[in-house]
């Protein structure tokens, strides 16, 4: 089990903002929305709005010369799935709206975090999906309502860029290949130059965007003919204007065309499987006949097992189970993730991240190293009243539907305290482990008032105190404190909510210890690093 530094979740959520999915934050392709709680409004190129309440979801069919206008009111979660039309069965071609048995709600969460994390859930299949799109009651609005095969060759994807906007525009281009924006129109998304843009793929990966985003499509390409798609899904899938054109670019890549590969990966041992995107395209592409079956299906028994390949982040990831439980592998040590508790992933720290059966998770955002200090994960536990605010976090965090005020690190405010009780660790710890064990739980307590010194311990945790951090246990425990809460003041904490978080139950008598400790007031240090900051 991962230590939990400070409760965190145990009261009122705050409100969900209201949302909207901008057209510069959508890709032309087609959208699935569906509303987890509260009310959207979808609305093309100024035709029929239609008003989709809790359980409903709506099919928005990819048009170029359409504009799409998609709003949540405050209070609702709408989750935005992304489906690839262009292969299987074609979509409708007007707004559709469809009903989501309650029974495949949490199915499809999972597909949204399986669709934006690095998770392989091999149990969302082809078949699997096609249970849940035999749904009855589609219909239109009505005009009054308002194991990745490293491919041919040795494939390998192409180098990811460090730089946050190429790497913004390179995980976009990941996800969906075919989406075909010059790098001025990328440029204008990530809020960056096109030379900048241009100078960074070059820079962190030895290609130009050009040939980056070729490389990238023909992996996709790799991937999707190994999954039996046929050469002109496969074409238009990945983002080439014809057949032809991915014909060339194959061939003058791995010496033989689409075709030919996909008969040498037949005649192979074992024949043809799924990668995770040849799963995640077949998931998408199944979900448009949700509009067009007629009898009700049974719900999946059970939502698969999942998990990431080892891999490392050059941020701070933040991942939050919503229910069942996970694990976290670093090295040879396995952290228990179990219902409600949200952890940070450290950067530059390879990890296996992993869901059991009946399980589900979800990304809540990510942190740089300038913002966070964090070497090992931190861990908090939020209870089930905060479920909704947490997933509207997510869906802000990993797609274009998000509050017009939205900032990406306001997730560092709901760690507040964990933060700053993990840099409490900078007090001198001490070493041997009884004792350490007893410094950890001080930290864990630090908020309970007068909790940090009901702690029973023997004449020898009170004797490795003083040898082994020069301070007496209980010197050791003020200093922790007034470490938390120089942080939480420097951070904007107003002086009141300081005392409480660091368990003192008056602010008179958390201002002398804090005085007493710095020589200054809680207000003259917070102005003091209000001036500084400026």
């Amino acid at each position: 089990m991962l230590p939990s530094s400070l409760a965190a979740g145990v009261g009122d959520p705050p409100p969900i903002p209201a949302a909207r999915l901008r057209p510069t934050d959508a890709p032309v392709r087609p959208l699935l929305l569906w509303v987890r709680t509260g009310t959207a409004r979808v609305r093309l190129d100024g035709g029929p709005e239609l008003r989709l309440e809790a359980g409903e979801g709506a099919w928005i069919p990819a048009d170029g010369r359409a504009e799409r206008a998609i709003v949540t009111e405050p209070g609702t979660v709408a989750f935005p799935l992304w489906s690839h039309a262009r292969l299987g069965a074609p979509g409708p071609s007007e707004l559709t709206r469809f009903d989501v048995p309650g029974a495949w709600q949490d199915w499809l969460i999972q597909l949204f975090n399986l669709q934006v994390t690095p998770f392989n859930g091999h149990g969302y299949s082809h078949e699997a999906i096609e249970e849940l799109l035999r749904r009855p009651g589609t219909r239109p609005p009505e005009s009054a309502e308002a194991g990745r095969d490293p491919g041919p060759a040795g494939f390998t994807s192409p180098t990811m860029p460090y730089a946050p906007g190429a790497r913004a525009v390179a995980d976009e281009l990941m996800r969906d290949p075919a989406l075909d924006l010059t790098v001025e129109q990328w440029a204008v998304r990530v809020l960056s130059s096109a030379r900048t843009l241009r100078r960074d793929f070059l820079a962190d990966t030895g290609l130009t965007f050009e040939q980056w985003r070729l490389l990238c499509r023909l992996g996709a390409a790799v991937e999707l003919l190994a999954a039996d798609y046929d050469v002109d899904q496969v074409a238009a899938r990945v983002g080439f204007a014809s057949r032809n054109g991915l014909t060339r670019a194959f061939k003058g890549r791995f010496g033989v065309t689409p075709h030919e590969f996909g008969r040498e990966l037949s005649a192979r041992p074992g024949g043809r499987g799924l990668t995770q995107r040849a799963a995640a395209a077949r998931q998408t592409d199944d979900l448009i006949r949700m509009v067009r079956r007629t009898d009700t299906p049974a719900a999946p028994e059970m939502l698969p097992a999942a998990s990431t390949p080892s891999h490392t982040n050059d941020i701070h990831v933040l991942s939050w189970m919503y229910r069942g439980s996970g694990y976290l592998d670093i090295g040879d040590r396995r952290y228990e993730r179990e219902r409600g508790v949200a952890t940070w992933i450290p950067a530059e720290r390879e990890h296996v991240t992993g869901l059991r059966e009946n399980s589900v998770s979800l990304p809540l955002g990510n942190a740089s190293p300038g913002d966070l200090r964090l070497t090992e994960p931190l861990q908090v536990r939020f209870s089930p009243a905060w479920d909704d605010y947490l997933m509207s976090c997510s869906i802000s965090a990993r797609s274009g539907l998000r509050p017009d005020d939205h900032d990406p690190r306001h997730v560092l405010d709901l760690f507040a305290e964990q933060v700053a009780a993990q840099r409490a660790l900078s007090v001198p710890m001490p070493t041997s482990p009884r004792a350490r064990a007893v410094a950890m739980e001080c930290l864990r307590r630090i908020g309970e008032p007068g909790g940090t010194y009901t702690i029973d311990v023997g004449a020898e945790i009170h004797r490795a105190f003083r040898d082994e951090t020069g301070m007496t246990l209980g010197r050791w425990r003020y200093a922790a404190r007034m470490r938390v809460a120089r942080d939480l003041l420097a951070g904007g904490a107003p002086p009141s909510a300081v005392a409480r978080r660091t368990g003192y139950a008056h602010l008179p008598t958390f201002s002398a210890a804090f005085s007493r400790f710095h020589g200054l007031s809680p207000r003259d240090y917070q102005q003091r690093e209000s001036e500084r900051n400026q």
